[in-house]
């Protein structure tokens, strides 16, 4: 019989190639930690996204707490981010942790990593991970880099960049061409850019892309400064947004053509779009012009209803437009929208520093505001330091300059050239060469304004030596151009240095910029303000373009010689030739009428400067009426008008009646002139001298004293009488009783013969003009040391007898001297030309051209 039996169950054995229908604990935990990770990282892109990057970096950190490494994509997302907020410090957290991660960085990332180092300026590290890229480079790499170099002022490594990556096989899109537009948006790049925008017009993006169109805009606008090419640009762009209506307003207001920029932001409005901030402050700017002021009101207005107000950058327009465009330069419009600004940065307080000090009258408010900034966060800039510092040395206050200048090298500030150009400039104007020069020479890169201004110094303190000697230096080391020029010529007129103006002259013509505009209008002042005014003629009657400052030029020449009749022919010429006079020209026609005692005619141009060419008068235009009065004796008619003005006058305007005052002999008007301008100006040293010598002249010797007492308590000095002239090629510089020149024996010696001479023909020494209480033969030997006369008889030993004796004298001349030099004329057959602080006197014959009348 056979028995079947069931065979015992085997052990089941696990199919491997079968996945189990319920997972294991462990793959569960893994899946719950990928799904974790994608919760998190979408967070963490939502954050950054909204810009909320402290929360996205908080949940980067809680992703590798947890174990795991967050990908590429959450770092691109937060670069970016850091890069859209400017939130450079966190940016670069984020590429240490990047560095760090086991992650190989794509090209996106890197691509990001490079605007990030853009942004900051730190073009080094942009360059070191663009060369470390290698193949991993595409258009993106290429554009970032072009643009990098762009904006960190690397314009000729921009467009070296942008060829490279032509010879590398990538065809540029519009953000190449655009960044490679903008780095050639300066003059001497200029042509490349119009090498590159034929390459535009060849792939079509001239005509299709906003971006290419608004750096075309800026490379006629910026480039060539070329208005009308720059907005046939415009013109033809068949789609235009708000940022282009706003870039071609912006340029334009910058380039002087305010108008335009006014009915094109019209037009803006007018075709539907809503300005912004930028916008508004483009616009404003404009309305900074003469006679644009109302609009900018109602603007303000427009502001005031957009809530745009509070806005730091409309603010700062506001600031700057009331600052420049309010007439009798009040600052009251420019302080209130300052103050009512909830928010400052160092834009606004740079703004309202810089439109006092602009405004002619407020420099110490200028510094007061300075030093409220300075207690506060907002620390200042380089253009802040520059401003004030043009402040510090209108104040003539040399110990406020030098602590300005302190901030300005703890902060880093002092050799940047704007900077050092003002603080150039104060030193010079308060007659510290020395330190001027120390800080040109620290200038690491010097250019043509550092040359001119430290060039001006020199000549204005009559210097010309170390003046024209840099003209060598600034031949070898910047380019020499027409502002050059004319920076030399006012040098030389400074110091009345015809000859080396003369040789100035002959290097223009060898430069072939006769015609430059600038220079002619420089050659103008140089001669006239050498002394020989037909000569300046001359290059104004060859002028083929003739601006509002040729005629200036000329007719002030011809004030200042005396010629007033000619001054007032030659402005009515200029109206007639469609010139608009502004307000120096009145100032030279009022003046020239002052010179000759032409009462009427004066009355009837300072009427007619706000009636007929819209004109208001300023505090120089009062000072000519004053003086024009005040010459011809009218003292009381000149102090109704004083007291008629429609403002509280400054002290120019009482010093300029005290002037009268003292020539007429009125000692309780002078007094009366005197204490007004000590009221607004108690330091002022030429008030106290004036009224000293009024008192003087009335023999009033106590309260003389008692004036040079209260001087010497103030420490107030006295400005030194000194004059100079041209020979052998330098300019010869003499103080009253001057001994130290190397032909002291033989001056000295002519002078006593010269004195011999003019006595036998009738010259007698007028002693009451000696305010020394001395014997009258010590007045008359003082009167015989006096600068003048010192020059003169230097003149008459060291210069050829066919030639002019031309004299420079920075007080106003003598009248003793004025007398001695019409019988020198005489006695020694030579004619005489002097300047004095108020005009030229041209004596010959025993005759001055003013006819006695100054």
């Amino acid at each position: 019989m056979i028995t079947l039996s069931l065979p015992s169950p085997a052990k089941l054995i696990p199919d491997a190639s079968r996945k189990p229908n319920n997972p294991s604990s462990k793959n569960l935990t893994s899946l719950r930690r990928k799904g974790d990770f994608e919760v998190l990282k979408d967070r963490l892109i939502r954050d950054a996204n909204v810009g909320n990057l402290k929360q996205a970096i908080s949940t980067l950190d809680h992703i590798s707490q947890m174990g795991l490494t967050p990908d590429l994509t959450s770092y691109t997302v937060l670069l970016k981010s850091c890069i859209r907020t400017r939130n450079f410090q966190v940016g670069q957290l984020l590429h240490s942790k990047l560095d760090e991660s086991p992650l190989e960085p794509d090209t996106i990332v890197l691509n990001s990593l490079i605007s990030l180092y853009a942004k900051m300026g730190n073009w080094e590290t942009a360059k070191k991970i663009f060369e470390s890229m290698g193949e991993k480079r595409d258009l993106v790499s290429w554009s970032a880099m072009i643009s990098c170099f762009a904006h960190c002022g690397m314009e000729l490594e921009a467009v070296f960049t942008f060829f490279d990556m032509v010879e590398f096989g990538e065809y540029p899109n519009q953000f190449c061409f655009s960044a490679v537009i903008q780095a050639c948006c300066r003059e001497e790049l200029g042509w490349i850019g119009l090498a590159i925008f034929g390459f535009v017009i060849k792939t079509g993006y001239f005509e299709s892309d906003i971006c290419v169109g608004c750096a075309l805009i800026d490379l006629f606008a910026k480039g060539f400064s070329d208005l009308r090419l720059a907005k046939e640009v415009f013109d033809r762009m068949p789609e235009k947004n708000l940022v282009t209506w706003t870039l071609m307003i912006t340029r334009l207001s910058q380039l002087g053509a305010a108008r335009d920029a006014i009915r094109l932001f019209l037009e803006m409005v007018s075709e539907g779009f809503v300005p912004d901030r930028f916008t508004f402050s483009g616009v404003l700017s404009a309305c900074a012009e003469p006679g644009l002021s109302l609009f900018g009101r109602q603007l303000h207005g427009w502001v005031i209803k957009s809530r745009l107000s509070s806005d730091v950058c409309v603010g700062c327009s506001l600031v700057d437009m009331y600052a420049k465009s309010t007439m009798d330069r009040s600052m009251d419009d420019s302080r209130k929208v300052f103050d009512q600004m909830t928010d400052h940065n160092v834009m606004s307080w740079t703004a309202i520093i810089t439109g006092y000090v602009q405004s002619g009258y407020y420099d110490m408010e200028a510094i007061k505001l300075y030093c409220r900034m300075i207690d506060g966060p907002v620390k200042p800039n380089h253009f802040t330091f520059s401003s004030l510092l043009k402040a510090c040395g209108n104040v003539s206050n040399p110990a406020i300059g030098e602590q300005i200048h302190n901030h300005a090298v703890k902060l880093g500030l002092a050799s940047v050239n704007c900077v050092a150009n003002s603080l150039i400039s104060l030193y010079a104007k308060s007659g510290r060469m020395e330190e001027a020069r120390k800080v040109f020479e620290l200038l690491f890169e010097k250019n043509l304004v550092s040359y001119n201004i430290i060039v001006d110094g020199y000549s204005k303190n009559l210097d010309s030596a170390e003046a024209f000697e840099l003209f060598s230096q600034i031949d070898s080391e910047v380019r020499v151009d027409a502002f050059t020029f004319a920076s030399l010529l006012s040098g030389a007129a400074s110091v009345g240095a015809v000859g080396k103006g003369e040789q100035i002259h002959a290097r223009v013509l060898k430069a072939g910029i006769q015609s430059n505009q600038s220079v002619c209008n420089a050659l103008i002042s140089m001669y006239s303000r050498c002394g020989n005014i037909e000569a300046a003629f001359q290059v104004f009657e060859g002028m083929e373009d003739r601006n509002v400052i040729s005629w200036t030029s000329i007719i002030t020449g011809f004030a200042k010689h005396g010629f007033a009749h000619r001054a007032v022919e030659l402005f009515s010429q200029m109206l007639g030739a469609g010139v608009k006079p502004n307000e120096v020209t009145y100032i030279a026609v009022l003046s020239a009428c002052s010179h000759v005692g032409l009462v009427e005619e004066g009355w009837k141009y300072f009427d007619s400067m706000s009636k007929d060419h819209g004109v208001t008068p300023r505090m120089e235009h009062y000072a000519c009426m004053v003086d024009l009065l005040g010459r011809s004796g009218s003292l009381e008619k000149a102090v109704q008008f004083i007291k008629s003005l429609p403002l509280n006058v400054d002290a120019l305007v009482w010093r300029t009646l005290l002037g009268a005052c003292r020539v007429h002999g009125n000692l309780q008007l002078g007094k009366y002139a005197a204490e007004m301008i000590l009221e607004q100006e108690p330091n002022d040293p030429a008030a106290h001298v004036l009224l000293s010598n009024l008192y003087a002249s009335r023999g009033q010797w106590e309260e003389v004293a008692k004036i040079r007492k209260d001087m010497k308590e103030k420490r107030l000095v006295k400005e030194a009488g000194c004059s100079w002239i041209e020979a052998e090629n330098s300019v010869h510089k003499f103080y009253v009783g001057d001994t130290k020149h190397p032909k002291a024996k033989e001056i000295y010696e002519k002078l006593d013969k010269v004195a011999l001479k003019i006595k036998e023909i009738g010259y007698v020494p007028n002693t009451d003009l000696v305010l020394h209480e001395v014997e009258d033969e010590q007045k008359e030997q003082y009167l015989f040391q006096h600068s003048e006369k010192i020059a003169l008889a230097f003149g008459l030993i060291s210069t050829s007898k066919q030639k002019p004796i031309r004299i420079f004298k920075n007080l106003r001349v003598c009248g003793d001297c004025h007398n001695a030099m019409k019988f020198i004329s005489v006695a020694e057959g030579r004619e005489i030309i002097i300047r004095d602080s108020n005009r030229f006197h041209h004596i010959k014959d025993g005759f001055c051209s003013c006819n006695d009348y100054w």
